[in-house]
């Protein structure tokens, strides 16, 4: 069973929840009116579980093999032989009809559609891409950010500029993050086919750049909560500091493009994420 549950990425899946999480608070138009309210949340979450999880499998199916060529992802159930190709497509599929079902028969056709939707772009468009432009972070990046509108439609029924802050939040953390694994597994990416930034341009140059943009534009992208009345003061405050530190982060990788300081970029990008959701969360603008 652990080989199965391995194929879901769960280190992931909890990232996945806590943005989905997120959205379905800031959704919450009304106080929170009892048992009513969890259980909804909980069939947000478990729906929303079901759809990552099967998707992270199908996605492992699909890229086995460059999966076995690579260090990093040379030990995962497939490229092991842990589990068979057809046991890991069948596992995943019946993860994702039970999870867009989960959101669309517990929740509502928009988060379902919504999941389905993140699933199509991931698997069909994503993933491929992956193998002949560097551009598929981009497109990665769109999916990757929809799980606080899942969230938001599960408890607003609807998609407002709130949620679409929280998604673009969401869309521009991912580059620094992402950015840095991939310069820091860069040679892995290069023996896989792997088309992502640095083996495209070894030099690392623009690489450097794009994790100093992307962290500087997610500063001012941070305080539309602020604008939108989502959040208070000690959110203003709190998501300049981090911003703050993480560009900090972004310009010494500029300065000295090391495997060290890409691991402190996706170090700072692994902490800034739930800070700066509790801070949103923790922080309402009546305080």
């Amino acid at each position: 069973m652990r080989h199965y549950i391995a194929l879901t990425k769960p280190r992931i899946t909890w990232l996945i929840l806590m943005s989905t999480g997120v959205g379905y608070f800031f959704g919450h138009q009304q106080p929170w009116s009892g048992m009513a309210d969890w259980i909804l949340l909980f069939h947000t979450l478990i729906g929303t579980a079901l759809i990552a999880s099967g998707t992270a499998a199908l996605n492992q199916w699909y890229e086995r093999e460059a999966d076995a060529k690579m260090r990093r992802t040379a030990g995962r159930p497939l490229p092991m032989g842990l589990i068979t190709p057809p046991r890991a497509l069948w596992f995943g599929i019946v993860l994702a009809v039970a999870g867009f079902m989960e959101l669309w028969l517990g929740v509502n056709l928009l988060s379902g559609l919504l999941g389905l939707l993140t699933l199509g772009a991931y698997l069909f468009i994503y993933t491929p891409l992956k193998q002949r432009s560097h551009l598929s972070t981009v497109i990665g990046a769109l999916p990757g950010a929809v799980p606080p509108l899942i969230g938001y439609a599960a408890s607003a029924g609807v998609l407002t500029a709130e949620a679409w802050a929280l998604f673009a939040i969401l869309f521009i953390w991912q580059f620094p993050h992402f950015l840095a694994i991939a310069w820091m597994y860069r040679e892995d990416y290069a023996r896989a086919g792997i088309q992502m930034l640095p083996v495209v341009e070894p030099d690392g140059k623009s690489t450097a750049r794009q994790i100093v943009l992307y962290a500087s534009t997610l500063i001012p992208v941070s305080l539309f909560p602020v604008l939108l009345g989502m959040t208070g003061k000690i959110y203003l405050v709190g998501s300049l500091l981090l911003g703050g530190w993480f560009l900090y982060t972004g310009v010494r990788v500029a300065f000295d493009l090391s495997n060290i300081r890409a691991r402190n970029v996706l170090l700072a990008s692994v902490i800034y994420l739930p800070l700066i959701y509790v801070l949103m969360v923790f922080d309402p603008p009546r305080l």
